[in-house]
Formats: structure tokens, sequence, C-alpha cells
């Protein structure tokens, strides 16, 4: 399919600018500089006769023709991988996985499944970013996505990964202060803590707070942990995920008829979800989420 001049190596450079979308975070993974990454990929071009990268508003991305030398470095790539195995004889995993998230769900369930990865395979380093926004049209730079509410991406894929619950709380120092709430037309009295209007971009998120219409802020924060510490400070009544507050023996479910329940989905590049690294923290994230189903819906409160 390829001249017999295009280098293998060419193609080993071309997967590491295809999965981030930079030269400079390619020559970081690789160990080369900048302009031998430059000097590289236009050997490639030049061999494949045609453009391999384009750039877009987020960085280089793959042409057709750059998609088809993607595939074949792939295969050079796992060629390499099955000559080092592992004491049990299985591939040996290498390289870095990053992947964004909410603050919670980074926490809880994206560091414990990255560290089970790398009790396998310790040559897999996960980098987490935390963020609370849609799935990226253009995901340069990132491997896997966690998001609240189904996405619509293209060349990409979204998994469900399951379903959890938003409840409201207060501490047990706040209710003993305050009336504690009896019907929802109640909550008027108490301030919210909950995420800053103007900097939500998640709809589901945004349509939880239609919950609570009539409550005044109280503390409010992009940072979900913000909002939960903020409700163990006695700020208020706080709109909080049921996994995070049920930890918290000080925080009471008050309410418990008034929620929502949400969703989490996975979205991971198709360049990236073909690289065995990144499928197995994608199957880790999964089977630490079927464990904790229950614990993401919540217990239930009181009455």
């Amino acid at each position: 399919m390829f001249p017999d001049r295009l280098q293998s190596d060419d193609l080993l450079v071309l997967l590491a600018v295809g999965r981030t979308g930079r030269f400079t975070a390619a020559a970081d993974i690789l160990g080369l500089n900048h302009t031998t990454i430059a000097r590289r990929i236009d050997g490639l071009e030049k061999a494949l006769g045609g453009r391999a990268l384009s750039r877009g508003a987020a960085g280089w991305e793959l042409t057709d023709l750059g998609r088809q030398a993607f595939v074949a470095g792939e295969e050079v790539e796992g060629a390499l991988r099955r000559l080092t195995t592992d004491v049990e004889g299985s591939p040996t995993l290498s390289g870095v996985v990053r992947m964004s998230a909410t603050d919670g769900f980074s926490a809880y369930l994206a560091a414990p499944a990255a560290v089970s990865v790398r009790r396998r395979h310790p040559g897999v380093s996960v980098e987490i970013v935390t963020a609370t926004r849609l799935a990226s049209q253009n995901r340069t730079g990132l491997d896997i996505e966690i998001v609240v509410g189904e996405p619509h991406v293209h060349r990409a894929e979204a998994i469900r990964l399951a379903d959890y619950r938003l409840g409201l709380y207060a501490s047990r120092t706040y209710l003993t202060e305050n009336a504690t709430p009896a019907t929802a037309d109640e909550l008027t009295a108490h301030p919210l803590i909950y995420f800053v209007d103007a900097m939500l971009q998640v709809d589901d998120l945004d349509l939880a707070r239609t919950l609570v219409p009539q409550m005044a802020e109280s503390v409010t924060s992009t940072n979900v942990f913000v909002h939960v510490e903020a409700t163990r400070s006695h700020a208020g009544i706080g709109l909080l995920p049921c996994y995070m507050a049920d930890r918290h023996q000080d925080l009471v479910r008050v309410l418990p008829s008034v929620g929502a329940q949400l969703t989490y989905w996975l979205v991971t590049r198709t360049e990236s979800v073909r690289r065995p690294e990144v499928a197995a923290v994608v199957d880790a994230i999964r089977a630490l989420v079927d464990t904790r189903r229950t614990e993401l819906l919540g217990r239930p409160g009181p009455g």
C-alpha cells in the first residue's frame, strides 16, 4: 500500500502525533525534540505522496491518508509489543493514557481504576484532568472523557457507564440550628449550595437546578468537592451526588423525594480505543463502575 522507502519509525511518530494532536506532546512521549518530530512527519508525507496531518482548531488531525498510515503504524507498534511479554506470557503494556472526568468521578472511580491498571502494568501512566463539561468534538490530546448526559460525538465511541443520583443534604448542625424542611415548598427558606449557574456547561446538571428554583444561592462553585465541604460547614442545603455525600456521617439526606438521576458516559477516540493500554483503562473503569452501581444511586434518606 505504501512505498518501500517508508520508514517504520516515522509511522510510530505519526501514532504519537495522531493521539496527542501536538508535535510537542509527541516529542515528550518519544523522547525527541519538536524539530525531529516535524522532520519525521515531513519525510513520512513525502513517502506517502500526500498530507497525513491537517491543522485543526484543537491541534493536528489525521487526514484520510493519515488514518491509513495510522493503522499501519498500529500494526508496527503491536508487533513490537508482542516481542515483550510479562512473566505470565502476556504482552506488557506501556504508555500514557490521558483522560478527563468530573471531579467526583475522577477521585472515586477514575483514580482507583487507574491504580488497578498500574498494578498489572507498571509501564502505563494515567493523566486525569478534572472537568465538568460536554464531550469535546475535537478530542485532541485526550484518550478518554467521562461526561454527564448522553454525548453526541463523531469518530468516537460513546459508552453508557451508569446512572447516579443527586440528592439534597444538610449538616446535622445546620438542621439543629434551622427548621428541617418537611416539604419542597419549605426549601425556599434555605440557601442552596450548587454549581455556578453562569459557568455550568452541562444541560443535565442545569436541569437539576430547576428542581429547587426558588432557593437562593449560598456558596456556589465549579468544583463539587467545594459543594460537599460547604454543606458540611453548615452553609445551607447542598444538591450533591449521593455517592459523595453518603460518605460523610455528619450529612443528612433531606426530602429524599426531591432529586435527580443523571448518567455518566465514557467517550473514547477511535484512534485511542485500539491502543491496548487505553482499552485496559476503559475496561477497569467499567468493571469498577459495575461494582458500585448501588453506591452511585445513594442510600435512601430518612422517612
